[in-house]
C-alpha cells in the first residue's frame, strides 16, 4: 500500500482525502532539453513563432519587416497620422538643433557634429526602432562619458583631429555592441543595470554637467578636464580673476527664461511647446544680443563657423591603431550600454502610456544600426534622451515618421542656416544643458527607494557620489558592484522562515507575515526561498539547523510535546544543483541524529528529477516526499496521533504496519 492509498486527518481534524504521489518528470533527450533550456533563456518571447507554417516568400516578407518594422506600419499609414508628426517632428527639431550642438560641446566635440548626429541616425532609427515615441539624438550623459574617457587619453585641445576620430571609433564599437546584443539576444546583460543604478549614476552624471557648464556661464578659457567635484571647485575658485560678470548675467536670464517656460508647460500641458521652443528661441536672442551689443569683444564667447552642407562621410576616420584601440574600444562598450539602457527604458516608459510593445532587441539592433551608420557619417553617439521624447510624445506624434520631419529640418538647417549660428553664444549653450540636466537629476526616484528599499537607495547614492566625487566609471563602477553583491547576498542568503496554519484551514503562511498562524505540535515546517546552489547550501544547512535548535528550545520552554518531524517545503525552489541535494542528504542525518523525521513537499519538476536522478528520493524516501505541504503535515499529524514516535530510517508503509 502507497501513500497514494491512504487517508488521514489534517492537523485541523478536517478530512483532507488521499495524499498525491509527487511525479516523477519524463526524461527528455538531452539535445531536446538543451534547446529548450536555449530557448527559455535566449528566445522567451519566441520570435520564430510567426515564421512557423508559412510558405518562404511570407517568411522572406516576416523576416524583413521584423528588422524593418517601417515595413509593416508603413502600408497602414494615413495623412492624418502624418498631421500629426509633421507638427512633433517640427517641434522636436527646434530643439534638438540647439541641445544637438550644446551637447557636441560637452562632448568636446566640433558643434557641428550635434547636427550631423541629428540627421542620419533619426532616419535610421525610423525604419528599423519598434518606439512610436522614441526622439533620437545626442545625450548628455553620453556626451560627458565620451568626454571624460577620451579625455584621460587625448587632450581634445591639443589634438583634435586625432580625438575626433576616436570618438567616430567609440561609436562604431557602441553601434557595434548594441546590434549583437540584439541580434544574439542577449538584452538581458543590459538589465544588470538596476533602477535603482541608473537613477542614481543619472544623478550624478547631471549634477557633474551642470558644474562642468560654470565654464561657459563664467566665460572661463581654461577649464579642468576633470569630472569630480573637487577638480571642478577648485578650477573655478582659482580663476575668479577671470570670471565674466556679462556672461555670468547673460546665463542667469536665460537660465531663468527655460526654467519658467519648463514650469510653466508642467503646469499647463497644452503648452508643451513653451519649453520646447524656449532653446531655439534663446539661441536665437542671444545670437541677435551678441550681434547688436558686439558682446563677444567683451567677454562673451561665441559659437565661430560652422560650414554648411550635410554629413560628410567618415569611414576612412576610424581608428584601430593598437596604442588608442583599448580606449575606444572601451568608451564604445561603457557608452553604447548607458545609452541603451536609457533609450529602452525611455521608450518602454511612453510605450507603457500608450498601451503597446516595443521589442528589446529589436530596440538594441535599431540603436547599433544608427550608431554604426552614424559612426561611417560624422556622427557620435546617438540614443533617445528623454527630454526629446517627452516633447515628441506630448505633441502627439503617431509613428517614428516624426523622426524623419525633424531629420529633415535639421538637414535644411545644415544646408542654409548653419552661418546663423556664428554669433551664438556659448553661456547659451550652458544654460541649455544646465535646464536639461536639472530634470534628470530625479529626486523624488531616491526618496522612494529610500522608502522601499533601503538597499536600492544605498545602491543609488553610491552612484551618485561615485560619479560626483570620482568620475563617471568610479561611480558605474560602484553601482553595479553594489547591485552584484545584493544579486550574490539574494543567492548565498536565502530567505527561510517557518510556517504555521492559519485557523480553519489546510493553508501554511510565515508566522512572521501572518500573526493568526499557528504552530503545528510536534512539526516544524520550513520553507526556502530560493533555488539551492553550492553558494548557499553551507549557510542553509547551518540555518536549517539553528531553526532545530530554536524549535526545540521553544518548545521545551512551552511544554509541548516533542519535535518529531521537520518539513521542507520546495515550493520556491526552482532549481538545485549537485550541492543542493549533498545538502538535502546532509539534513536527512542531521535530523534522524536527532531522533526527528525529515518530509519534503511541492518539490517541483527539475528538483524532483534531480533527485530520482540522484537517488536522493531513494535515501529521503518516495513516501515522505509529497505534492502540498497540508498533505504533509495531515501525514504527520496522523502519525503523531495513532503511532506515535516515529522510526527516523522507517517510511510512512513500515510506520503503519
Amino acid at each position: 500500500m502507497g501513500n497514494a492509498d491512504l487517508m488521514y486527518p489534517s492537523s485541523n481534524n478536517t478530512n483532507i482525502g488521499c495524499a498525491h504521489r509527487v511525479a516523477i518528470p519524463p526524461p527528455k533527450p538531452f539535445f531536446k532539453s538543451l534547446k529548450s533550456s536555449l530557448m527559455e533563456t535566449f528566445f522567451p518571447d519566441d520570435p520564430v513563432r510567426q515564421f512557423k507554417n508559412q510558405p518562404a516568400s511570407r517568411r522572406f516578407v516576416l523576416g524583413l519587416q521584423y528588422f524593418l518594422p517601417i515595413l509593416e506600419w508603413g502600408p497602414r499609414y494615413t495623412f492624418g497620422y502624418f498631421k500629426s508628426d509633421l507638427i512633433a517632428g517640427i517641434t522636436i527639431a527646434s530643439l534638438a538643433i540647439p541641445q544637438g550642438i550644446s551637447y557636441a560641446k560637452l562632448a568636446n566635440l566640433p558643434p557641428i557634429l550635434g547636427l550631423y548626429s541629428s540627421f542620419v541616425p533619426p532616419l535610421v532609427y525610423a525604419m528599423m526602432g519598434s518606439s512610436r515615441d522614441l526622439a533620437v539624438g545626442t545625450v548628455a550623459v553620453g556626451s560627458l562619458l565620451m568626454a571624460s574617457m577620451l579625455g584621460n587619453e587625448i587632450n581634445a585641445s591639443q589634438n583634435p583631429k586625432l580625438y575626433l576620430h576616436m570618438a567616430f571609433t567609440a561609436t562604431f564599437f557602441a553601434g557595434v555592441l548594441q546590434a549583437s546584443l540584439g541580434l544574439f539576444r542577449l538584452g538581458f546583460i543590459v538589465d544588470f543595470l538596476s533602477h535603482a543604478t541608473i537613477v542614481g549614476f543619472m544623478g550624478g552624471a547631471a549634477t557633474v554637467v551642470c558644474l562642468q557648464q560654470f565654464k561657459g556661464i563664467l566665460g572661463l578659457e581654461h577649464f579642468t578636464h576633470g569630472t569630480d567635484l573637487v577638480s571642478v571647485f577648485r578650477s573655478i575658485f582659482s580663476q575668479t580673476h577671470q570670471w565674466s560678470w556679462e556672461s555670468a548675467v547673460l546665463g542667469g536670464c536665460f537660465i531663468f527664461f527655460l526654467l519658467l517656460t519648463k514650469h510653466l508647460s508642467k503646469r499647463r500641458p497644452k503648452l508643451f511647446w513653451a519649453s520646447a521652443m524656449a532653446p531655439l528661441l534663446s539661441v536665437i536672442l542671444g545670437s541677435l544680443l551678441v550681434y547688436v551689443t558686439h558682446a563677444e569683444k567683451h567677454g562673451v564667447q561665441v559659437i565661430g563657423y560652422l560650414k554648411k552642407g550635410v554629413n560628410p562621410p567618415s569611414f576612412a576616420n576610424l581608428t584601430f591603431d593598437s596604442p588608442h584601440l583599448t580606449t575606444a574600444f572601451k568608451t564604445g562598450i561603457i557608452v553604447g550600454v548607458i545609452a541603451l539602457a536609457e533609450g529602452i527604458a525611455v521608450g518602454r516608459s511612453f510605450a507603457t502610456f500608450k498601451n503597446y510593445h516595443i521589442d528589446g532587441n529589436k530596440e538594441m539592433i535599431a540603436f547599433g544600426m544608427m550608431n554604426i551608420a552614424g559612426s561611417l557619417t560624422s556622427c557620435y553617439l546617438t540614443a533617445g534622451p528623454f527630454s526629446r521624447s517627452a516633447v515628441n510624445f506630448n505633441a502627439g506624434c503617431k509613428t517614428a515618421v516624426s523622426n524623419i520631419v525633424m531629420a529633415i529640418a535639421v538637414m535644411l538647417t545644415l544646408l542654409f542656416l548653419t552661418p546663423l549660428f556664428h554669433y551664438t553664444p556659448l553661456v547659451v549653450l550652458s544654460s541649455i544643458i544646465v535646464v536639461a540636466m536639472l530634470g534628470v537629476i530625479d529626486y523624488p526616484a531616491a526618496i522612494h527607494l529610500w522608502k522601499v528599499d533601503k538597499f536600492d537607495f544605498i545602491i543609488c547614492i553610491g552612484a551618485y557620489f561615485g560619479v560626483v566625487l570620482g568620475s563617471v566609471e568610479i561611480g558605474l563602477g560602484i553601482a553595479v558592484s553594489l547591485s552584484f553583491i545584493r544579486v550574490l547576498l539574494f543567492v548565498a542568503r536565502p530567505r527561510t522562515y517557518i510556517l504555521g496554519n492559519i485557523p480553519n484551514s489546510m493553508i501554511y503562511r510565515s508566522l512572521d507575515h501572518y500573526s493568526v498562524a499557528c504552530f503545528v505540535p510536534g512539526i516544524l515546517i520550513l520553507r526556502i526561498d530560493a533555488p539551492i546552489y553550492f553558494s548557499n547550501a553551507g549557510y542553509l544547512r547551518e540555518r536549517i539547523s539553528r531553526w532545530i535548535n530554536e524549535e526545540e528550545d521553544r518548545i521545551k520552554a512551552s511544554g509541548e510535546n516533542s519535535l518529531q518531524y521537520v518539513i521542507l517545503d520546495l515550493g520556491a525552489v526552482g532549481s538545485i544543483d549537485t550541492s543542493g541535494i549533498n545538502l538535502l542528504e546532509e539534513v536527512k542525518r542531521i535530523t534522524e541524529r536527532r531522533g526527528l523525521k525529515l518530509v519534503l513537499a511541492n518539490p517541483g519538476s527539475e528538483v524532483m528529477m534531480k533527485l530520482e536522478k540522484s537517488k536522493c528520493a531513494e535515501i529521503i524516501g518516495q513516501d515522505w516526499i509529497y505534492i502540498t505541504v497540508s498533505e504533509a503535515v495531515g501525514a504527520c499529524s496522523y502519525m503523531l496521533h495513532n503511532v506515535g514516535k516515529p522510526n527516523p530510517k522507517s517510511g510512512f508503509e513500515e510506520s503503519v504496519v
